[in-house]
C-alpha cells in the first residue's frame, strides 16, 4: 500500500484477507470502474474470481495482479486473459514484485521491499522486520506504519515502544503453547501441534527451536491452522485441508464439529492432529 502511495498519492484500499476476497472482490466488480485502476496485491488464485474479474472488466476497471503464491498454469491462463497486467514471482514477496514494477529506481521503495520479505520471507536477518510485522496487526497501528513508510520512515520511537510491549506478551502466549504441544513422530516427519494464543509465526518458529521439528501446526480455536514445515510440503498439506500458501509456511482450516470444539479447549488437542499427520506422511517425496 505505501508503495502503490508514493507512486499515485492518494488511493483507496481495501485490507482483504484469503477468506473475504472474492466477496470484496465482487463488490468492487459491481461497481462503476470508469477506466480507474485496481490493483490486487498478494492474494492467491481463488476458484471462481475468473467471473468476478470479467464483471469488473466489463465495468470499467482496469484490473493488475500482482502475486508471489503458487499458480496452476491453468490458473496463470485463466486471470491473464481477465486482466491487464498478472505477475507472479514465487522468488520474492508481493511487496517485492510491486517495487519493482511501479517504482524502480526509487531507494525508499527498494528499502520497504526489503524489509518486508525479510518477515514474509522468514528471513529474519533485518530486525525491523519483525517489528513491523507485529505491530501493524494491532488495531489501529497498520495505517501509522503505513503513513510513515510512505515518508521514508521504517521504525521510529513510537513503533519500538508498541513492540516492546508485543515482545513480553508474545513470550507468554508462546510458553502456553509450548506447554500444550503434541508431538506426532511415527514416520518420516516429528510433527507438532500446539494451541494457538497469538502470533503464530513465530510460535512455530519457537516450537522448532525447543523440540527440534520438522513440521509445525499451531491451531486456532475456531479450526483454522498455521502449518509451517522444513520440507517444503505446507502448501500441499494445507490443500488437504481448504487452504494453500507456500512450501514452508501456509494455513488451512479444520472443519470443527461443536465435540472437536469442547475436547480443543478442554484437552488442547483433537482428532485432526491424526489426520494432518497422515497427510503429510502421505506426501511423495
Amino acid at each position: 500500500d505505501a508503495i502503490h502511495r508514493r507512486k499515485y498519492g492518494d488511493v483507496f484500499t481495501i485490507w482483504c484477507s484469503v477468506g473475504r476476497f472474492l466477496s470484496l472482490l465482487d463488490a468492487v466488480a459491481g461497481s462503476p470502474g470508469r477506466g480507474d485502476l485496481l490493483s490486487i496485491s498478494d492474494l492467491g488464485y481463488q476458484q471462481g474470481v475468473e467471473q468476478r474479474l470479467a464483471k469488473a472488466r466489463s465495468n470499467g476497471w482496469r484490473i493488475e495482479w500482482r502475486d508471489h503464491h503458487r499458480w496452476k498454469d491453468e490458473e496463470v491462463r485463466a486471470v491473464d486473459a481477465r486482466t491487464s497486467l498478472l505477475h507472479i514471482d514465487v522468488a520474492t514477496c508481493a511487496t517485492g514484485i510491486v517495487a519493482r514494477d511501479l517504482a524502480p529506481g526509487d531507494a525508499v521503495a527498494e528499502e520497504i521491499a526489503r524489509v518486508v520479505c525479510d518477515y514474509d520471507l522468514w528471513k529474519h536477518r533485518d530486525p525491523r522486520s519483525k517489528m513491523l510485522g507485529q505491530v501493524v496487526m494491532r488495531k489501529g497501528w497498520r495505517e501509522y506504519v503505513r503513513d510513515n513508510l510512505v515518508r521514508g520512515t521504517i521504525v521510529d520511537a513510537k513503533v519500538e515502544s508498541e513492540y516492546a510491549e508485543i515482545v513480553r506478551e508474545m513470550e507468554r502466549d508462546i510458553r502456553h503453547s509450548l506447554r500444550h504441544t503434541t508431538i506426532i513422530e511415527d514416520g518420516r516427519y516429528r510433527i507438532a501441534f500446539a494451541p494457538l494464543y497469538g502470533y503464530p509465526s513465530e510460535t512455530a518458529h519457537a516450537i522448532r527451536d525447543e523440540l527440534g521439528t520438522d513440521i509445525e501446526v499451531v491451531v486456532s480455536g475456531n479450526g483454522r491452522v498455521s502449518i509451517r514445515s522444513v520440507p517444503p510440503i505446507s502448501h500441499l498439506i494445507a490443500r488437504e485441508f481448504g487452504g494453500g500458501g507456500h512450501p514452508h509456511a501456509a494455513g488451512g482450516t479444520f472443519p470443527f464439529n461443536l465435540l472437536d470444539r469442547i475436547l480443543f479447549w478442554l484437552l488442547k488437542r483433537n482428532r485432526h492432529y491424526r489426520l494432518l499427520a497422515d497427510a503429510a506422511e502421505s506426501i511423495a517425496k
